[in-house]
Protein backbone atom coordinates (compact mmCIF):
# COMPACT_ATOMS: atom_id res chain seq x y z
CA UNK A 1 0.00 0.00 0.00
CA UNK A 2 1.53 3.29 -1.08
CA UNK A 3 1.71 6.24 1.24
CA UNK A 4 -0.60 8.20 -1.05
CA UNK A 5 -3.37 5.60 -1.14
CA UNK A 6 -6.21 6.53 1.25
CA UNK A 7 -8.03 4.01 3.39
CA UNK A 8 -11.40 2.97 1.98
CA UNK A 9 -13.67 3.72 4.93
CA UNK A 10 -16.81 2.34 3.26
CA UNK A 11 -16.14 -1.10 4.74
CA UNK A 12 -16.52 0.32 8.25
CA UNK A 13 -19.67 2.33 7.64
CA UNK A 14 -22.97 1.10 9.05
CA UNK A 15 -25.95 0.90 6.74
CA UNK A 16 -28.78 1.87 9.04
CA UNK A 17 -32.31 0.58 9.09
CA UNK A 18 -31.46 -3.08 9.47
CA UNK A 19 -30.67 -5.55 12.22
CA UNK A 20 -27.02 -5.47 13.20
CA UNK A 21 -24.87 -8.20 14.72
CA UNK A 22 -21.52 -6.95 15.95
CA UNK A 23 -20.15 -10.48 15.76
CA UNK A 24 -20.14 -9.93 11.99
CA UNK A 25 -17.86 -6.91 12.33
CA UNK A 26 -14.11 -7.47 12.88
CA UNK A 27 -12.21 -6.09 15.84
CA UNK A 28 -8.96 -6.40 13.89
CA UNK A 29 -8.05 -6.10 10.20
CA UNK A 30 -4.82 -6.21 8.23
CA UNK A 31 -2.76 -3.11 9.12
CA UNK A 32 -2.84 -0.11 6.83
CA UNK A 33 0.78 0.67 7.71
CA UNK A 34 4.00 -1.19 6.96
CA UNK A 35 5.77 -0.45 10.23
CA UNK A 36 6.34 2.13 12.94
CA UNK A 37 7.85 4.74 10.62
CA UNK A 38 5.15 4.25 7.99
CA UNK A 39 2.46 4.57 10.66
CA UNK A 40 3.98 7.82 11.90
CA UNK A 41 4.21 9.22 8.36
CA UNK A 42 0.61 8.31 7.59
CA UNK A 43 -0.72 9.76 10.83
CA UNK A 44 1.22 12.99 10.32
CA UNK A 45 -0.12 13.30 6.77
CA UNK A 46 -3.63 12.79 8.06
CA UNK A 47 -3.31 15.34 10.85
CA UNK A 48 -1.78 17.87 8.44
CA UNK A 49 -4.68 17.48 6.02
CA UNK A 50 -7.18 17.64 8.87
CA UNK A 51 -5.57 20.85 10.12
CA UNK A 52 -5.88 22.40 6.66
CA UNK A 53 -9.52 21.41 6.37
CA UNK A 54 -10.28 22.66 9.88
CA UNK A 55 -8.88 26.09 8.96
CA UNK A 56 -11.16 26.20 5.93
CA UNK A 57 -14.09 25.07 8.08
CA UNK A 58 -13.41 27.95 10.45
CA UNK A 59 -13.02 30.52 7.68
CA UNK A 60 -16.09 29.31 5.76
CA UNK A 61 -18.18 29.56 8.95
CA UNK A 62 -21.22 27.71 7.62
CA UNK A 63 -20.72 24.20 8.94
CA UNK A 64 -19.59 22.56 12.15
CA UNK A 65 -18.42 18.99 12.69
CA UNK A 66 -19.48 16.86 15.64
CA UNK A 67 -17.46 13.69 16.18
CA UNK A 68 -18.89 11.19 18.66
CA UNK A 69 -16.73 8.44 20.16
CA UNK A 70 -18.37 5.48 21.85
CA UNK A 71 -16.69 2.29 23.02
CA UNK A 72 -16.21 -0.18 25.81
CA UNK A 73 -13.61 0.72 28.43
CA UNK A 74 -9.95 0.57 27.32
CA UNK A 75 -10.87 0.72 23.63
CA UNK A 76 -8.60 3.73 23.05
CA UNK A 77 -10.95 6.70 22.78
CA UNK A 78 -8.61 9.11 24.57
CA UNK A 79 -5.60 8.00 22.54
CA UNK A 80 -7.46 8.26 19.24
CA UNK A 81 -8.61 11.78 20.04
CA UNK A 82 -5.16 12.84 21.22
CA UNK A 83 -3.25 11.44 18.23
CA UNK A 84 -5.69 12.17 15.42
CA UNK A 85 -6.42 15.74 16.51
CA UNK A 86 -2.82 16.60 17.44
CA UNK A 87 -2.36 18.94 14.48
CA UNK A 88 -5.63 20.85 14.78
CA UNK A 89 -5.63 24.40 16.09
CA UNK A 90 -6.98 24.21 19.66
CA UNK A 91 -9.06 27.34 19.00
CA UNK A 92 -10.99 25.42 16.37
CA UNK A 93 -11.61 22.23 18.31
CA UNK A 94 -13.28 21.41 21.61
CA UNK A 95 -13.49 18.10 23.46
CA UNK A 96 -16.16 17.19 25.99
CA UNK A 97 -16.27 14.09 28.16
CA UNK A 98 -19.62 13.24 29.71
CA UNK A 99 -19.74 11.46 33.05
CA UNK A 100 -22.63 10.92 35.44
CA UNK A 101 -25.24 13.69 35.01
CA UNK A 102 -25.52 16.33 37.70
CA UNK A 103 -28.70 17.17 39.61
CA UNK A 104 -29.30 20.14 37.29
CA UNK A 105 -28.81 17.98 34.21
CA UNK A 106 -31.27 15.42 35.54
CA UNK A 107 -33.90 18.16 35.70
CA UNK A 108 -33.81 18.30 31.88
CA UNK A 109 -34.35 15.84 29.06
CA UNK A 110 -31.47 13.46 28.34
CA UNK A 111 -30.26 15.42 25.29
CA UNK A 112 -30.06 18.78 27.06
CA UNK A 113 -26.59 18.62 28.61
CA UNK A 114 -24.88 17.43 25.44
CA UNK A 115 -26.66 19.96 23.26
CA UNK A 116 -25.24 22.73 25.42
CA UNK A 117 -21.80 21.55 24.26
CA UNK A 118 -22.49 21.41 20.53
CA UNK A 119 -19.79 22.98 18.34
CA UNK A 120 -20.30 26.45 16.94
CA UNK A 121 -20.18 27.02 13.20
CA UNK A 122 -16.63 26.72 11.98
CA UNK A 123 -15.54 24.40 14.79
CA UNK A 124 -14.99 20.72 15.41
CA UNK A 125 -16.62 19.32 18.53
CA UNK A 126 -15.67 15.95 19.97
CA UNK A 127 -17.82 14.02 22.40
CA UNK A 128 -15.92 11.40 24.39
CA UNK A 129 -19.06 9.43 25.17
CA UNK A 130 -22.32 11.24 24.57
CA UNK A 131 -26.10 11.11 24.71
CA UNK A 132 -25.74 7.57 23.38
CA UNK A 133 -24.93 6.50 26.92
CA UNK A 134 -28.66 6.93 27.53
CA UNK A 135 -29.41 3.97 25.26
CA UNK A 136 -26.32 1.98 26.23
CA UNK A 137 -25.31 1.91 29.91
CA UNK A 138 -28.77 3.05 30.96
CA UNK A 139 -30.29 0.25 28.92
CA UNK A 140 -27.92 -2.35 30.34
CA UNK A 141 -28.40 -1.01 33.88
CA UNK A 142 -32.03 0.22 33.81
CA UNK A 143 -32.00 1.03 37.53
CA UNK A 144 -30.25 4.25 36.49
CA UNK A 145 -33.58 5.39 35.05
CA UNK A 146 -35.05 5.66 38.55
CA UNK A 147 -32.94 8.77 39.17
CA UNK A 148 -34.01 10.52 35.97
CA UNK A 149 -37.35 11.81 37.27
CA UNK A 150 -39.34 10.55 34.31
CA UNK A 151 -43.15 10.24 34.38
CA UNK A 152 -44.40 6.78 35.29
CA UNK A 153 -46.27 6.35 31.99
CA UNK A 154 -43.07 7.18 30.06
CA UNK A 155 -41.10 4.55 31.96
CA UNK A 156 -43.86 1.98 31.43
CA UNK A 157 -44.11 2.52 27.67
CA UNK A 158 -43.42 -0.64 25.67
CA UNK A 159 -41.50 1.39 23.10
CA UNK A 160 -39.42 3.34 25.63
CA UNK A 161 -36.03 2.51 24.09
CA UNK A 162 -37.27 2.86 20.54
CA UNK A 163 -38.57 6.27 21.57
CA UNK A 164 -35.16 7.35 22.83
CA UNK A 165 -33.52 6.13 19.64
CA UNK A 166 -36.06 8.09 17.59
CA UNK A 167 -35.38 11.20 19.66
CA UNK A 168 -31.67 10.86 18.92
CA UNK A 169 -32.19 10.29 15.20
CA UNK A 170 -34.60 13.23 14.97
CA UNK A 171 -32.19 15.53 16.85
CA UNK A 172 -29.31 14.55 14.59
CA UNK A 173 -31.43 15.15 11.48
CA UNK A 174 -32.29 18.61 12.83
CA UNK A 175 -28.62 19.40 13.41
CA UNK A 176 -27.69 18.22 9.93
CA UNK A 177 -30.30 20.48 8.36
CA UNK A 178 -28.74 23.39 10.23
CA UNK A 179 -25.16 22.76 9.15
CA UNK A 180 -23.77 20.41 11.80
CA UNK A 181 -22.23 17.33 10.22
CA UNK A 182 -22.16 14.36 12.59
CA UNK A 183 -19.78 11.41 12.47
CA UNK A 184 -20.16 8.63 15.02
CA UNK A 185 -17.31 6.24 15.73
CA UNK A 186 -17.66 2.99 17.63
CA UNK A 187 -14.23 1.62 18.53
CA UNK A 188 -14.91 -2.10 18.28
CA UNK A 189 -12.73 -3.90 20.83
CA UNK A 190 -12.67 -7.63 21.47
CA UNK A 191 -13.27 -8.91 24.98
CA UNK A 192 -9.88 -10.65 24.99
CA UNK A 193 -8.06 -7.47 23.99
CA UNK A 194 -9.86 -5.50 26.67
CA UNK A 195 -8.71 -8.08 29.25
CA UNK A 196 -5.10 -7.69 28.11
CA UNK A 197 -5.26 -3.90 28.28
CA UNK A 198 -6.79 -3.94 31.75
CA UNK A 199 -4.06 -6.31 32.94
CA UNK A 200 -1.45 -4.00 31.43
CA UNK A 201 -2.88 -1.08 33.41
CA UNK A 202 -2.44 -3.08 36.59
CA UNK A 203 1.07 -4.29 35.74
CA UNK A 204 2.38 -0.80 34.90
CA UNK A 205 2.35 1.25 38.11
CA UNK A 206 2.39 4.47 36.09
CA UNK A 207 -0.92 3.43 34.54
CA UNK A 208 -2.63 2.30 37.73
CA UNK A 209 -4.44 5.62 37.86
CA UNK A 210 -6.21 4.69 34.63
CA UNK A 211 -7.64 1.52 36.10
CA UNK A 212 -11.21 1.81 37.30
CA UNK A 213 -12.60 -1.11 39.26
CA UNK A 214 -15.98 -0.26 37.79
CA UNK A 215 -14.64 -1.44 34.42
CA UNK A 216 -14.66 -5.00 35.78
CA UNK A 217 -18.32 -4.70 36.73
CA UNK A 218 -19.20 -3.41 33.27
CA UNK A 219 -17.23 -6.27 31.72
CA UNK A 220 -19.64 -8.72 33.31
CA UNK A 221 -22.35 -7.27 31.06
CA UNK A 222 -20.37 -7.59 27.83
CA UNK A 223 -23.02 -9.45 25.84
CA UNK A 224 -25.75 -7.05 26.95
CA UNK A 225 -23.59 -4.11 25.86
CA UNK A 226 -22.95 -5.67 22.45
CA UNK A 227 -26.69 -6.16 21.99
CA UNK A 228 -27.40 -2.56 23.03
CA UNK A 229 -24.72 -1.23 20.69
CA UNK A 230 -26.07 -3.33 17.84
CA UNK A 231 -29.60 -1.94 18.27
CA UNK A 232 -28.26 1.58 18.67
CA UNK A 233 -26.02 1.54 15.59
CA UNK A 234 -28.67 -0.09 13.43
CA UNK A 235 -31.37 2.38 14.46
CA UNK A 236 -29.38 5.63 14.31
CA UNK A 237 -26.88 5.08 11.51
CA UNK A 238 -28.14 7.24 8.63
CA UNK A 239 -26.64 8.54 5.37
CA UNK A 240 -26.43 12.03 6.90
CA UNK A 241 -25.17 10.95 10.35
CA UNK A 242 -23.34 7.66 9.86
CA UNK A 243 -21.83 5.25 12.31
CA UNK A 244 -18.43 3.69 11.66
CA UNK A 245 -17.46 0.43 13.35
CA UNK A 246 -13.69 0.84 13.65
CA UNK A 247 -11.65 -2.29 14.52
CA UNK A 248 -9.87 -1.27 17.73
CA UNK A 249 -7.67 -4.22 18.71
CA UNK A 250 -4.80 -2.51 16.86
CA UNK A 251 -4.63 1.05 18.23
CA UNK A 252 -2.44 2.38 15.43
CA UNK A 253 -4.73 1.01 12.75
CA UNK A 254 -7.77 2.43 14.51
CA UNK A 255 -6.21 5.90 14.62
CA UNK A 256 -5.42 5.82 10.91
CA UNK A 257 -8.98 4.78 10.09
CA UNK A 258 -10.45 7.50 12.31
CA UNK A 259 -8.18 10.09 10.71
CA UNK A 260 -9.35 9.05 7.25
CA UNK A 261 -13.00 9.19 8.31
CA UNK A 262 -12.66 12.78 9.50
CA UNK A 263 -10.70 13.89 6.46
CA UNK A 264 -13.18 12.28 4.07
CA UNK A 265 -16.13 13.85 5.91
CA UNK A 266 -14.72 17.38 5.72
CA UNK A 267 -13.69 16.91 2.10
CA UNK A 268 -17.33 16.34 1.15
CA UNK A 269 -18.09 19.92 2.17
CA UNK A 270 -17.53 22.78 -0.23
CA UNK A 271 -15.32 24.70 2.18
CA UNK A 272 -14.02 28.01 0.82
CA UNK A 273 -12.18 30.99 2.18
CA UNK A 274 -14.34 34.16 2.12
CA UNK A 275 -13.91 35.96 -1.22
CA UNK A 276 -12.32 39.40 -1.39
CA UNK A 277 -14.22 42.08 -3.32
CA UNK A 278 -12.56 44.05 -6.08
CA UNK A 279 -12.70 47.19 -3.97
CA UNK A 280 -11.13 45.56 -0.93
CA UNK A 281 -8.42 43.95 -3.05
CA UNK A 282 -7.51 47.35 -4.50
CA UNK A 283 -7.36 48.81 -1.00
CA UNK A 284 -5.14 45.98 0.25
CA UNK A 285 -2.76 46.45 -2.67
CA UNK A 286 -2.49 50.16 -1.90
CA UNK A 287 -1.72 49.36 1.76
CA UNK A 288 0.91 46.89 0.58
CA UNK A 289 2.50 49.58 -1.59
CA UNK A 290 2.61 51.95 1.35
CA UNK A 291 4.19 49.32 3.60
CA UNK A 292 6.81 48.39 1.00
CA UNK A 293 7.63 52.07 0.46
CA UNK A 294 7.98 52.71 4.17
CA UNK A 295 5.19 55.29 4.09
CA UNK A 296 3.39 53.68 7.05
Amino acid sequence: MSKQEPIDIAAFRVTGGRKLDLADWPTKVAPFYAGKTDYKDRLEAGTARLSELQERLYAHDRYSLLVIFQAMDAAGKDGAIRHVMSGVNPQGCQVFSFKHPSATELDHDFLWRTHLALPERGRIGIFNRSYYEEVLIVRVLPEILQGQKLPADTLAAADFWDGRLRSIADAEAHLHRNGTRIVKIFLHLSKDEQRDRLIARIDDTEKNWKFDEGDIEQRQHWDAYMAAYADCLGATGTPDSPWYVVPADDKKNARLIVSQILVDTLETLDLRYPPTSTERRAKLLEIRRQLAAGEV
